[in-house]
């Protein structure tokens, strides 16, 4: 069912809100254009980012001439202002997903409050919602002049409910309304997310308009008055780690890898994945992230989800946010993608590769746990040694690395020293704790995986450890080599690894993961940008190094490539543009990084004031 065109908005062009169950993505000129309803995992009602013509959108137009807009978010909140600005008038439009103290029970609703700061404004709304990635067909009825309810026919009997406090009317399925707001006054409408038999009980506008407002805000301050770090990048990293909330699920303690799927990291090609998943390499770096802030609940309920997961089974790459194991890939054939970037796949093949970094990122942030926060028990230590018993067995094992190189299992550098961290971590949470283990043997392992890095995986030629045994190239992630301790920042071969990353991946301050165009390394087609993560584990890299001033220079420089808001895609095109699936989770968890030991370096130069 086609509806309106709305043209394609650049992928930086959005601000996200969300109430840890799902999130939807406002653009600047204030449609709702990609939503999973109402969780992260479920099918979209809105993806007119991924098809102009039938994706659906929910959008709040001021009728004014030749407006510009800006966005910004309520300070230490996830409340999302668009403003319009005219000759004419100026327009206010306030987004949020309410959430309470207790965010389980959060109901899942988008509350909207349209306000006319300046002049006599008319706005033009359309709720305009595509059920199942826009396959399935509606129904919509109209219980009273200002409630409409929208019914799947063949989705489920998914259930919206659009209510206002003012008339709503219906035009080809679609919740619209046309309303003018004098100076000073505002109006308020809301999509919930309802099921059948529920729809008695529901409550009424008034109790949005009256309650969830201050309470949403107070409750995201509340969070975020938790954090320990109190340093001279405050401020982004407190929107990182608001956005690194935002994808966290309240229910189940996991972390999506972004809330979106399909967005590309080529225009027009065919690297288009789905990152509505909890990888366990992204997971564990967020926590790692959070954990470096005080924000320690986060980890807590992460792992006690890992618990659940790995008490029967051995341990998967990536999950559902609910633990789901199987995750098909398929094509939405339909939908035509962003700016024509095909197919559309939602599910994720990469769960069934192997990836035995895993195990070094989950250990490490488990470490970190025990360590500065709370001791583990010793039946979690129980879940530890099966995964450390996993390691023993296979590191020796190609796999297809963080990259999830999908042609060929290769011996990647990051791998092996993912599996000498886990070695590394596991041995010092048992003398830490004084945990029963098998001492010679692990340290044994985890001295034999150290010699293969240091000597294997070094390429006399190049003068620098290589993205796998017997390359002649480099890659980003060997940049976690100090970054993990394997390695001191100072180790001359570790000084030359970075000059010839310095030299054959970066770009000023963006960095390209690896040189694919070289050997064709993941066997995909087509180019990618540089990766936003990458330039922020570079950035720590050099502060590791002592090159404070150029990592400073660099930090801010990196910051510049950020949308208004401060949020990061997966990756930059060639203008600067933001490809891949937004906003991503990784990018957000290594600027943290990159600017708690900026400040920690900075902090250690005696007499330097900010």
């Amino acid at each position: 069912m086609e509806h309106n065109k709305r043209p394609y908005q650049p992928i930086e062009n959005y601000g996200i809100i969300g109430n840890m169950k799902t999130v939807a993505l406002v653009s600047r000129n204030g449609s709702i254009d990609f939503m999973s309803f109402p969780r992260f995992d479920s099918p979209t009602i809105f993806a007119a980012m991924l098809d102009e013509n039938k994706g659906g959108y929910f959008s709040i137009e001021p009728q004014l001439e030749d407006y510009t807009t800006r966005q910004l978010y309520i300070p230490g909140t996830a409340v999302l202002l668009t403003r319009f600005f005219s000759e004419y008038g100026i327009a206010e439009v306030t987004d949020y997903m309410p959430i309470t103290g207790d965010p389980k029970g959060s109901v899942c609703a988008i509350v909207r409050r349209i306000k006319t700061i300046r002049g006599n404004i008319s706005f033009r709304i359309n709720c305009v919602p595509r059920f199942d990635y826009a396959k399935a067909e509606h129904e919509v009825e109209a219980r009273s002049d200002n409630e409409l309810i929208f019914t799947s026919i063949n989705d489920g009997n998914a259930k919206l409910r659009l209510i206002a406090d003012f008339d709503l009317t219906i035009d080809q399925q679609s919740g619209c309304a046309d309303i003018t707001i004098s100076e000073s006054n505002s109006a308020v409408i809301v999509l919930e997310s309802i099921k059948s038999g529920d729809e008695e009980q529901l409550r009424d506008i008034s109790h949005y308009i009256d309650n969830t407002y201050g309470d949403t805000i107070n409750q995201w301050r509340k969070w975020l008055n938790k954090a320990a770090y109190k340093g001279r990048y405050s401020e982004v990293i407190y929107r990182s780690a608001i956005t690194l909330k935002l994808l966290t699920s309240a229910e189940f303690g996991s972390v999506v890898a972004a809330p979106t799927f399909g967005l590309p990291e080529t225009l027009g090609g065919n690297r288009n994945w789905d990152y509505r998943f909890t990888w366990i390499r992204d997971a564990a770096f967020t926590m790692y992230a959070f954990l470096r802030l005080g924000m320690n609940e986060e980890a807590t309920k992460f792992l006690e989800w890992i618990y659940e997961l790995c008490k029967d089974n051995n341990l998967q790459l990536l999950y559902g946010i609910d633990g789901t194991r199987t995750l098909s890939e398929k094509e939405l054939n339909h939908l035509d993608g962003y700016k024509s970037s095909k197919p559309v796949r939602i599910g994720n093949e990469a769960a069934e590769q192997t990836q035995l970094d895993i195990y070094g990122e989950l250990i490490d942030t488990i470490y970190i746990y025990n360590k500065s926060y709370k001791p583990i028990t010793f039946e979690f230590w129980s879940i530890i040694q099966k995964q450390v018993e996993h390691v023993i067995e296979r590191w020796q094992e190609p796999d297809h690395g963080i990259w999830e190189i999908r042609n060929m299992k290769r011996e990647f550098l990051h791998t092996r020293l993912m599996c000498w961290v886990a070695m590394d971590r596991a041995i010092k949470i048992a003398e830490n704790r004084s945990f029963p283990y098998p001492e010679n043997e692990w340290k044994a392992v985890r001295n034999e995986i150290y010699n293969d890095i240091y000597h294997n995986f070094w390429n006399d030629d190049l003068q620098a450890w290589v993205q796998y045994k017997g390359a002649n190239n480099v890659d980003a992630s060997a940049l976690l080599m100090p970054l993990t301790h394997f390695i001191s920042p100072l180790e001359p071969r570790w000084l030359s690894t970075m000059k010839v990353i310095d030299r054959d991946l970066r770009l000023d301050v963006l960095i390209y993961r690896y040189r694919n165009h070289l050997e064709k390394i993941d066997g995909l087609d087509g180019e990618e940008g540089t990766f936003n993560m990458c330039s922020f584990w570079f950035i720590e890299a050099l502060a590791k190094s002592g090159e404070v001033d150029r990592a400073v220079e660099n930090f801010e420089k990196m910051m510049g490539y950020a949308n208004h808001l401060g949020l990061f895609s997966e990756e930059l095109g060639k203008r600067g543009e933001h490809l891949g699936n937004f906003p991503q989770a990784f990018t957000h968890l290594a600027l943290i990084s990159a600017a708690v030991e900026l400040d920690k370096q900075l902090s250690r130069i005696h007499g330097f004031n900010l």
